[in-house]
């Protein structure tokens, strides 16, 4: 019951960086590895909010970093034509400096016995268990702006958004700034994925330097195991799926890693062979219906 606890907790966080690897993956169709980096900026940001005192104005400057950081990439690939991937690169690769800047060079930044949304949470709350409010303060983070997010795409802005990643030169040609549209699309997905950083920081009770490695992994084999299960009929659903997705992900990585079936260790390589899999079952999907197909022809051949 821990684990599942646990996992849905942590599940919830991450679902919040799902929402926004979809939005440039899926919605924009833009390679961004920016996430590496932004995800660390807001557990920096806010870290060194709350350790300030401000863990609520922390989470809020967290997304306003992230949302900067993509915007920097949004203008690398518009303005200077550089290329999507080497766009998130180099912010990703400018924000290791910046991440330490913030969190007073040094590697990492504790948040023991620091007021944050969680603890507050359970002093106003003090009938529930702990890990009870863990849940009910990262399931009302998740609700919330996943709420937030599926109201913006169906904004004029998020039309736009979707649009510009659907075909660029035809809302070019409808009058549509396609640039402004590709950064702030970037910055709103960064925005979200600086929250489930932020977040993540005060569930955990720390921000770390090297929490950012690999991070876009989780983000992608979140986005794709929802669209296994849900489809890619929509905006709506899709982004609703990133969120089961990110849940589901924990779960999964929990029950290998607590049935010994893979040390801890090997946690990056299970988050690549989830990722793998899951691309793969629509190939797997059409081959499968290719070989019936061509079955059943040779069938009816041999029955002529």
């Amino acid at each position: 019951m821990t684990l599942l606890i646990g996992s849905l907790q942590l599940g919830l966080i991450y679902s919040l960086l799902a929402l926004g690897v979809y939005v440039t993956f899926r919605i924009l169709n833009t390679p961004d590895l920016t996430a590496d980096g932004s995800f660390v900026l807001g557990m920096a940001v806010c870290a060194a909010m709350t350790t300030a005192g401000h863990p609520y104005l922390g989470i809020v400057l967290a997304i306003v970093a992230g949302a900067l950081a993509g915007s920097v990439t949004g203008l690398f690939q518009t303005a200077l034509g550089i290329h999507p991937i080497l766009s998130g690169i180099l912010t990703m690769s400018g924000l290791y400096s910046v991440n330490l800047l913030i969190l007073g060079n040094r590697s990492n930044l504790s948040l023991i016995g620091v007021d944050t949304a969680f603890s507050i949470a359970q002093l106003l709350l003090p009938s529930l268990s702990k890990q009870a409010v863990l849940l009910l303060v990262s399931l009302a983070f998740c609700i919330v702006f996943s709420i937030i997010l599926i109201w913006l795409m169906n904004t004029h802005l998020g039309l736009c958004v979707r649009a510009t990643g659907n075909n660029p030169h035809m809302v070019s040609a409808s009058s549509i700034d396609v640039s402004r549209t590709k950064v702030t699309a970037l910055a709103i997905a960064n925005g979200f994925v600086a929250l489930s950083g932020a977040v993540l920081a005060q569930y955990q009770g720390y921000a770390d330097i090297s929490s950012g490695t690999g991070i876009i992994t989780i983000g992608l084999a979140s986005v794709i195991i929802g669209e296994v299960f849900f489809g890619r009929k929509s905006v709506t659903i899709g982004l609703l799926g990133a969120v089961f997705g990110g849940v589901l992900y924990r779960l999964i990585v929990a029950l290998a890693l607590q049935n010994d079936i893979f040390p801890a260790y090997m946690l990056k390589l299970v988050s690549a062979m989830i990722v793998v899999l899951a691309l793969s079952i629509p190939r797997c999907k059409s081959a499968m219906a290719y070989y019936k197909i061509r079955k059943e022809a040779m069938a009816d051949a041999q029955a002529q």
